[in-house]
């Protein structure tokens, strides 16, 4: 195969097999391309966080959340519900980065995130933690993704390198082709700081919280320790932002907003 020729993964595993899903296992006859391709028709529309895109109508163009946007291309593109509650209903169906968490882990659908960056199509997630929200994206099988990002950026194709990623997905009854280029996708340079079990616990950590009380958000006592008081307090000050996804974790970019070193 030359460098940019695709092969045509095997079949994905059957969905998990609860009543709510319905006939969501049927394969669709889709791949992974035909989700990419509509995903990119609607790069440079508006992103809110939290809005919910109505999974049923296909002259949707916005507002987008991360999740909402995901699960709107798969269903639009293939016809398969996925990363919702409910599972069976696209009117009343809502997407949520935990949905698709916690379908693919019960599924057995998860794939590591290097194999993910070269499949187009494949959905590629952080978990959310607490009450936060994570963030899942689509990659383009070159190590791109299409997303619903940010306020300001709206819904752009970016990058999957030097971002912190949980695991990739393959959804059921899509076709698949990897790439025959390997690819690595770079973490981050430095630890983001995130909810963990035990708790985050830094100097830097009180920093970031006196900054925020300074903003005018409530983290909490600045007691140094990674809370979900204060992942709330930094999803809140993300969300008002331009270009910062608003998951509640702390990298370079989040850190560069705050003006904390």
């Amino acid at each position: 195969m030359g460098k940019d020729e695709t092969r045509e993964l095997g079949e994905t595993p059957e969905l998990d097999p609860t009543p709510e899903l319905g006939t969501a296992a049927a394969f669709s006859g889709k791949s992974g391309d035909d989700v990419v391709a509509l995903a990119r028709r609607h790069v440079g529309e508006e992103y809110i966080f939290g809005a919910r895109a109505p999974m049923a109508n296909a002259a949707w163009r916005g507002p987008w959340d991360c999740a909402e946007f995901v699960s709107w291309c798969v269903f639009q593109a293939t016809g398969i519900l996925y990363g919702t509650k409910p599972r069976n209903d696209p009117m009343l169906a809502d997407a949520f980065t935990g949905f698709w968490a916690e379908q693919a882990a019960a599924g057995g659908h998860t794939i590591a995130v290097d194999d993910a960056a070269g499949i187009a199509g494949a959905v590629v997630l952080r978990k959310p933690a607490g009450s936060q929200i994570g963030h899942v994206v689509l990659s383009d099988g070159k190590g791109g993704t299409v997303e619903a990002h940010s306020k300001v950026d709206g819904v752009i194709e970016s990058t999957l390198a030097q971002r912190r990623w949980d695991f990739g997905i393959l959804v059921p009854g899509i076709r698949y082709f990897r790439s025959d280029a390997s690819i690595e996708v770079v973490p981050p340079a430095a630890a983001v700081i995130r909810l963990t079990t035990p708790l985050m616990r830094s100097e830097r950590i009180r920093r970031i919280q006196r900054r925020l009380l300074k903003l005018g958000f409530a983290p909490g006592t600045p007691d140094g320790v990674y809370g979900p008081q204060t992942a709330d307090a930094v999803q809140k000050f993300q969300a008002g932002q331009g270009g910062l996804v608003a998951d509640g974790e702390v990298g370079q970019a989040t850190l560069a907003a705050l003006g904390v070193n």
